[in-house]
């Protein structure tokens, strides 16, 4: 202990006598001129100035060796702008350079840096808007053709674009570690990492757009541990030569062309017995899983999803003990699960088998994973009633088993409501012609946010145990035989934002409860959703995922159903609404003006109605409104002729005779024209502006996708 307090005294001495040390006028320049040449220095020039007497080893961001040489510049983060000057390269002592997550622009002088500063060993320049292509580096360049020391070079996320310079590499023989992720490269991938420096251990080029094979020549590199490519057009089998490269770590190439099989590798996946991470996702990937798989003693992480792979899962798979995710998504798996015991995986918290042939039971094996805080089996062809071993799933946040032919919908609901994490519910396209049950002892689910018992054409009514759900969010209930009116309490429910009860025959009138949902009457629009609704995406099909709270829109959906009377006045209230969807009911009486208020709304639908009247000229106040239909109702009068309505085809006005406008090809009456053209002049020249600004953010098609897709939610 003495010794160590003596050291740490000797250490922070000489660290005083380094700030206290002026650095050269030849450095000092360096750095003012580099400062001087920023268009945004984020303070540092003042800060600079004011410990200006003291030397630049003082100076903050820079750090001196006990000469007072500048070995280091590091100012991450600190909002500046404008160009990296050359006159870095003047920092003939420099060994570390940091100037990530700032907003640096214009081309790297990484030509200059490495060519006077003979020691630099690590630079980081991520996260900036740095442009242009790579220079080419020869295996001379250094000072007195000394060669390159640079170990560590990240410069990910920025706009770099070009091919990338296969010579550089060679010129770099002690590099470690290349990150140039997230650019906009190109051509094929180099292979040459490892012919002059035999430390080479990490390459992320993902997020790019490199094309051709993985170079075979990577499996060369015997100290590579991370090798990530992901995100880019990489085609052609995945070689059986990386393979060789045992000390792998990392695996990740998800989103490329690549082809082939992992079964039929000569070498074998088992000769990486160091693998811990592999992610071969979003490939064209084809065979089974090999049953060498068991091997990967250190796997935690497997991603084989959206390919085309097959058959059943290896036994084997029960080996690997340390996996925590398995996701095998949308390819074609079949068999039993049961062939696998996951009660040895123990430490398994994400298994998503979405969208693949999986047949029988759900295995027992998996209530053993007590640890599993996300499962999706959904859209296979399970069968069978959930167990209520299910309960020892005490950390199940994520539950997706839509889309199978799982029965006994009471049972299902009994055994559920005690796991007591559980967020997310998606169960429905089961239970076939069941009765939605109405017990009363259905009381937990007490932190449940999103439920969807949804194509299940369960009969009965709204069931007054769901009012107990205080922290529901999302209910869909679409699709089934439900019958009754629309439940008062809805209101009760004051976290409840997205509805979709469409689909289904509710009668009587719209309840005037329904216009004071806290959530939809707030102004604020914004949905604080918790993030672990989104520990698996929630999606319905390949192409629509949903990653945030923002892709859920505040909506009421109680179209196709057999409700009647008039749309309340009071509809006004919603302030926050963004989807509102009556169509093809029997509502009848006028479009109440009130709608005017509902200034988020982006989608409205009362098509195939019964409602009279005029389409209110106030509606031209709906900034946001994208997709709109009133077809097929008894209107009549002028459409409003403002900019949003500019936008609608005769499609959302059809089946309404008594309708005229130009969009309908009927012109109106003098009366009304006069009328019409006096209310469109005055609020176009209120409205032009804005209209410039936002008419091309929202598609109609895109938005119209938002309220129909929500009814394939997992």
């Amino acid at each position: 202990m003495a010794f160590s307090g003596f050291a740490l005294a000797v250490l922070l001495l000489l660290s005083m006598a380094s700030r206290g040390r002026p650095c050269a006028d030849q450095e000092r320049s360096a750095l003012l001129r580099f400062v001087a040449g920023l268009s945004r220095d984020g303070g540092l020039a003042m800060s600079w100035r004011s410990n200006g007497t003291a030397g630049c080893c003082s100076w903050e961001g820079i750090a001196c060796d006990g000469g007072g040489v500048v070995v280091e510049v590091s100012l991450p983060g600190r909002g500046l702008q404008g160009p990296v000057s050359p006159a870095l390269g003047d920092l003939a002592g420099l060994q570390r350079l940091n100037l990530s997550h700032n907003s640096l622009s214009g081309e790297l002088p990484l030509e200059q840096l490495l060519s006077s500063s003979r020691g630099l060993v690590a630079v980081d320049v991520s996260f900036n808007r740095l442009e242009g292509e790579l220079r080419e580096l020869m295996p001379s360049s250094g000072t007195g053709g000394l060669p390159l020391q640079l170990q560590v070079l990240n410069i990910s996320s920025n706009l770099f674009t070009g091919e990338f310079p296969s010579g550089t590499w060679k010129a770099m023989n002690s590099l470690v570690a290349l990150n140039a992720s997230n650019n906009s490269f190109h051509g094929w991938m180099p292979s040459s990492f490892c012919i002059s420096s035999a430390s080479f251990a990490v390459l992320d080029l993902s997020s790019n757009r490199f094309s051709g094979r993985i170079p075979a020549g990577l499996g060369n590199c015997s100290e590579l541990k991370v090798l990530k490519a992901g995100h880019n057009n990489l085609s052609g089998a995945f070689p059986d030569e990386l393979f060789n490269a045992s000390s792998l770590e990392y695996i990740s190439f998800p989103n490329n062309g690549l082809y082939g099989n992992l079964d039929g590798s000569r070498i074998g996946i088992a000769n990486l017995r160091n693998l811990a991470h592999l992610d071969l996702g979003g490939n064209l990937l084809n065979g089974k899983i090999p049953d060498s798989i068991g091997e990967l003693r250190r796997l935690e992480v497997l991603h084989l999803d959206h390919n085309n792979m097959s058959g059943e899962l290896p036994s084997a798979l029960s080996n690997c003990t340390n996996l925590i995710t398995i996701d095998l998504r949308n390819n074609y798996f079949s068999g039993e699960l049961a062939k696998v015991d996951f009660s040895t995986l123990i430490n398994l918290k994400t298994l998503d088998l979405l969208f693949n042939n999986f047949i029988g039971t759900i295995p027992e094996s998996i209530y053993s994973c007590s640890n599993l805080n996300a499962l999706r089996l959904a859209d296979n062809k399970l069968h069978g009633q959930l167990s209520p071993r299910i309960v020892n799933l005490k950390s199940l946040v994520f539950l997706s088993a839509s889309f199978n032919n799982f029965t006994n919908i009471t049972n299902a609901l009994h055994v559920l409501k005690d796991c007591k994490e559980l967020a997310v519910l998606i169960i429905g396209s089961n239970f076939k012609g069941e009765a939605m049950p109405e017990d009363e002892t259905i009381d937990g689910f007490q932190n449940l946010q999103y439920l969807s018992l949804s194509r299940c054409t369960l009969s009965g009514k709204i069931p007054l145990w769901l009012s107990k759900l205080k922290n529901l969010e999302m209910l869909l209930l679409h699709n089934n035989h439900l019958t009754g009116p629309v439940p008062v309490w809805i209101k009760s429910l004051k976290l409840l934002f997205h509805v979709d009860m469409s689909e289904n025959n509710l009668t009587g009138e719209i309840p005037k409860d329904l216009m004071e949902m806290p959530m939809l009457t707030t102004e604020n629009t914004a949905v604080e959703l918790d993030q672990r609704v989104f520990l698996l995406l929630v999606y319905r099909g390949t192409s629509f995922e949903y990653r945030v709270a923002t892709a859920f829109p505040k909506m009421l959906n109680f179209g196709r159903n057999d409700l009647t009377g008039v749309i309340p006045k009071e509809i006004g209230q919603l302030k926050s609404l963004a989807i509102l969807n009556f169509s093809s009911n029997r509502l009848s009486g006028e479009m109440p003006p009130q709608l005017h208020s509902l200034t988020n709304l982006q989608v409205l639908d009362l098509s195939n109605n019964h409602l009279t009247g005029a389409i209110p000229m106030e509606l031209n106040n709906l900034h946001f409104l994208a997709a709109f239909n009133v077809s097929n109702n008894d209107l009549e009068g002028p459409i409003p002729a403002g900019v949003q309505f500019s936008t609608f085809t005769s499609s959302s006005f059809g089946g309404n005779p008594k309708l005229c406008g130009v969009v309908v090809g009927r012109p109106c009456g003098l009366a009304e024209a006069h009328h019409v053209s006096t209310l469109s002049r005055e609020q176009t020249h209120r409205r032009i502006a804005f209209a410039i600004a936002f008419g091309a953010f929202f598609g109609v098609g895109v938005l119209y996708d938002q309220m129909v897709l929500s009814k394939y939610f997992g």
